[in-house]
């Protein structure tokens, strides 16, 4: 090696490019967890969705449906 100056240099340089590469690593990692999170909160599936009333009320009526089918009284 030349020098040690040169040296600390260099290794600086490459901590800084490691740091920048992890920031923006980190970046996309939490763009991707934002974008799978409004897919579930569109498809009703996620955390901040209403708890199933409406698929709750679907199944009902379809019990009710097929009990009908089932004792002959159909609609």
């Amino acid at each position: 090696m030349s020098d040690a100056g040169t040296l600390v240099a260099l290794v600086a340089a490459a901590v800084i490019a490691l740091a920048m590469m992890s920031l923006a690593a980190l970046k996309g990692w939490r763009g991707w967890l934002d974008l799978r999170r409004m897919e579930l909160d569109q498809t009703g599936h996620g955390p901040g969705a209403a708890p199933g009333r409406l698929e709750l009320a679907d199944l009902k009526d379809r019990v009710k449906r097929l009990e009908a089918i089932a004792n002959g009284v159909e609609d």
